[in-house]
């Protein structure tokens, strides 16, 4: 059988030199082939193939996601050896996929493909921070490593959360509405954030960034975590198991969580109870994280004064949903870790990972314990 010679960059193939030569089948090897462009002495590709099914196929990343140009050789420099591939996250090519070591992204329609038996995949790098949406328990029986883009959307989430509280805190939720209404008008609770109270529920890289911008706000902050082991930023440390005691003390509660089976609807009519009366609530985590019938509820009875939701149970939020009628929230569609930084941010993330990788056969950072979900 003649051996499958890499695609070409019409199938989407980036970097890639096609064999000259045809290479009969051989017993599972790594080839090594050091291949110098005709045009120029400094462009010299030292790639890797090994044996699949009788054919001959180059390690290769495959990426689902668009790539600048500065990005794709950044990927090439970090990994010597490996072709790079291209692909449409809503045209999946998968037969280029079925070809992949290291993946860059998921979508729907894949796993059949990937995560069969005898498949060369090893590492799949996620695009965003949740992996919920993955086939974890598939990724995890087949002993591919699993990596997310945390760290990406600490800046841009956390900016969002102030825009959600220095609207609230300044009554400025209610003067965009005026100006539409051309009202002079104001109902004389404006505040400030001196003194106030953070309650921030996960303590990652988001819970962090947004704990230091807190206290540059002169606020009290409490942390609410697996454990309760100090932090920098965060003035007290409870344990989830704390939670309904620390929401009781916060003017903000702000909910950072990613979704678990242990997360699932965590805050519901129980923990809203126990909210401290005029506080808000902010939700850029995950819309699965909350009770929705419980918010609003604690929003009609005025346990809640406001709140800011990114996120929601189900998306997008119908537009007969009785949040988009409340005054006193804020609603935007699932964007708070949008940035033109995201691409840069995750490819940092990935290259440092793919030295991990070359030097001891696995990633080292953002990497996902299956038993936990994140």
């Amino acid at each position: 059988m003649p051996p499958t010679a890499p695609r070409s960059s019409g199938d989407n193939l980036t970097a890639v030199n096609n064999l000259s030569e045809a290479v009969p089948p051989i017993p599972t090897v790594t080839l090594s082939f050091i291949v110098i462009s005709p045009f120029s002495t400094d462009l010299i590709f030292f790639i890797e193939y090994f044996v699949l099914g009788g054919n001959i196929v180059a390690k290769s990343i495959v990426c689902l996601h668009p790539l600048t140009k500065e990005q794709q050789e950044a990927i090439r420099k970090a990994a010597p050896g490996y072709t790079l591939a291209l692909t449409d996250a809503k045209q999946p090519d998968l037969d280029i996929l079925a070809e992949a070591e290291i993946v860059i992204g998921w979508t729907k329609g894949i796993s059949g493909r990937l995560l069969r038996e005898g498949t060369p995949l090893r590492w799949v790098q996620s695009w965003s921070a949740g992996v919920e949406k993955l086939p974890l328990d598939r990724l995890e029986e087949r002993g591919i490593v699993l990596t997310n883009a945390s760290g990406v959307h600490a800046a841009p989430i956390a900016q969002v959360i102030f825009g959600f509280i220095l609207l609230f805190v300044r009554n400025l939720h209610s003067a965009i509405r005026n100006q539409d209404r051309h009202l002079w008008s104001s109902d004389g609770n404006e505040s400030e954030l001196t003194d106030k109270t953070a309650v921030i529920v996960g303590t990652g890289d988001i819970g962090g960034e947004t704990a230091r911008i807190a206290k540059a706000f002169r606020m009290r902050t409490i942390g609410v975590r697996r454990l309760d082991d100090p932090l920098p930023g965060f003035d007290v440390m409870y344990t989830t198991s704390r939670l309904k005691e620390a929401v009781s003390e916060g003017d903000f509660v702000i909910n950072t969580l990613p979704l678990t089976d242990k997360t699932r609807r965590l805050f519901d009519a129980s923990v809203f109870s126990a909210f401290k009366e005029g506080a808000y609530y902010i939700n850029i985590g995950r819309g699965g994280t909350t009770d929705t019938g419980a918010l609003v509820e604690a929003l009609k009875n005025g346990r809640l004064r406001g709140a800011g939701l990114d996120v929601f149970e189900t998306e997008p939020l119908s537009k007969d949903h009785p949040l988009w009628d409340m005054k006193q929230v804020i609603i935007t569609p699932h964007i708070a870790g949008l940035t033109d930084y995201y691409g840069d941010r995750l490819m940092d993330i990935f290259t440092e990972n793919m030295k991990s990788y070359l030097a001891c056969g696995a990633p080292s950072k953002n990497v996902i314990d299956y038993g936990r979900q994140y």
